[in-house]
């Protein structure tokens, strides 16, 4: 991202900086759509979704995904304008039912002419902004959130930020002492050199807390502008699951579950016997706050709730077993192996082979229809079960939608994704496209969008698609790279895109065709 326009990070409002702007990124947790499932997963109803807000936008690449692709009513605001611009222009050409506003949150909230949501979102942004800003979050919540109605709210937790508190505190404090400088960017830089410089004089704090050292090399890695946003804002502070809880009653809310499917698999986050010592707690909440500590947890992805509703054994048996799922992996690319806090786990082929075999032309099939399978194989529906939150909690599953709503939003999804292409010309930020079929974004890369708009003006093969590209980059004097480095002559750059055309066309433009992408 170009730092031209940024005035630096002096421009603190509550908080906020307002005058960086945010990456392009996509959350899926916001995705209305896949709310039924964790739910069903524990037990509880769900609302029927039309209308759903989301406060803190950033550059609207989320809220756009879900406008086009659930075809719900969209509103939300962001307070940095130019986050706004893009966000109405991008809302503009997809003709998406979308309101979009560069408002602050107490003028957004105090608003009039807004409607009451069955969902309201925000992922993140509890994290940055000041506990005025937090209070009128959830006053809004209280006033606006429908009985029935769902919020999703992603935010930094303790413990597993507790001991980077201190050293949050040290880098605002350098940042807000640093002189101005024309790349604001250089003086998160900076930021981190510092404190890099403090740690290798072996601190006490450092060495009484060896994570600090972990924190620092991950956040590195991060795209700064990301990280600015993300950690470096003034009222920066992760709170605990119990201290969120008490907030969110004063809005009548109700912990329902977590938004991650992985979390629902106590079996790969905690040991046999962390297992059973949670099983001795009464109090669901304080489960997870004991919980949050065995896993050393760093960010909570949660869905609460206006009223909480439990389904019976029967109705939760039911709505699982008509729940549409898709496949969006190739069915050969799907990792058999998961990272968790227990180590790396292996996933058994007897129950995950029949799952992926019965969804591998990429068809929406419910439950229950994967279920026929696997009691046809042997396989127990308790294994199955967790098998299909494993896979939809990686990714390589997603909720799908019926044929009604899918043809709804396709007229606007595509609009969205031609858009999107067009984009891809000149940039390679913008990385997802939306489906009708799942209601929310899937992930390609510059590279892959200038393959399908190539395809869109109808060149046909991946040789064509590849020589477009190679043209195009020619034309307007941009270089392609690879692993670093720059292909040294035209033909060995020709020949990389053509094999990476081929391979796209045969594994990825099926699923995308599948998804309704393209």
């Amino acid at each position: 991202m170009t730092s031209a326009g940024v005035t630096g990070l002096d421009d603190w409002t509550q908080g906020y900086l307002a005058g960086l702007d945010y990456s392009y990124g996509y959350y899926g947790e916001l995705n209305p759509v896949r709310v039924p499932l964790p739910f069903l997963i524990a037990g509880l109803a769900s609302p029927e979704i039309s209308t759903a807000c989301e406060l803190g936008f950033g550059q609207g690449i989320s809220v756009n995904i879900h406008a086009a692709g659930s075809g719900h009513q969209w509103y939300g605001t962001d307070f940095n304008p130019a986050h706004a611009a893009f966000a109405q222009a991008t809302a503009a050409a997809s003709g998406a039912e979308a309101k979009l506003f560069d408002q602050s949150f107490a003028e957004f909230c105090n608003r009039t002419d807004l409607p009451d949501f069955e969902f309201i979102g925000l992922h993140g942004i509890w994290s940055w902004v000041s506990e005025e800003n937090q209070n009128l979050i959830v006053d809004f919540v209280r006033r606006r959130l429908k009985v029935g109605g769902v919020l999703y709210i992603g935010y930094n937790t303790q413990p597993g930020w507790a001991t980077m508190i201190p050293v949050q505190q040290l880098m605002t404090e350098y940042l807000e002492l640093a002189p101005p400088a024309r790349d604001p960017l250089a003086r998160i830089d900076a930021a981190f050199n510092f404190v890099e410089k403090l740690c290798v004089t072996e601190p006490i704090y450092a060495r009484a807390n060896p994570t600090v050292a972990g924190h620092l090399k991950a956040c590195k890695g991060f795209d700064r502008v990301y990280l600015a946003h993300e950690y470096l804002n003034r009222n920066w502070l992760p709170i605990p699951f119990a201290e969120m809880a008490k907030k969110l009653a004063r809005a009548k809310l109700t912990y329902a579950c977590s938004a991650n499917l992985l979390d629902f698999v106590d079996a790969i986050n905690l040991t046999a016997a962390q297992q059973a010592f949670l099983a001795e707690i009464p109090d669901p909440m304080f489960r997870q706050s004991v919980r949050d500590f065995i896993v050393d947890k760093q960010y909570r992805r949660d869905y609460w709730v206006k009223g909480l509703r439990r389904l019976s054994t029967v109705e939760q048996t039911e709505a699982i077993a008509r729940q549409r799922l898709i496949l969006t992996t190739g069915s050969a690319d799907i990792a058999m192996r998961l990272s968790s806090t227990l180590g790396e786990i292996s996933l058994i082929d007897p129950v995950y082979a029949p799952i992926i075999e019965r969804l591998a032309d990429h068809k929406p099939a419910s439950i229950g229809e994967i279920a026929e399978v696997l009691t046809s194989r042997g396989v127990s529906m308790d294994r199955g079960y967790v098998a299909l939150a494993i896979l939809a909690g990686k990714g390589d599953l997603q909720p799908a939608r019926d044929a009604a709503a899918v043809e709804k939003a396709k007229v606007q999804t595509d609009k969205f994704n031609l858009y999107m292409l067009a984009k891809a010309r000149g940039s390679d930020q913008l990385s997802f496209l939306a489906s009708p079929v799942t209601g929310g974004g899937i992930g390609v890369s510059r590279i892959q969008q200038l393959f399908l708009l190539a395809r869109a003006e109808g060149w046909k093969t991946p040789k064509e698609w590849a020589e477009v590209v190679v043209r195009f980059f020619a034309a307007h004097g941009q270089t392609i790279e690879k692993d670093g480095r720059a292909f040294q002559t035209p033909e060995e750059q020709l020949a990389d895109l053509c094999a990476e055309a081929t391979q796209f066309a045969a594994k990825r433009v099926p699923i995308l065709e599948a998804l309704q992408i393209v």
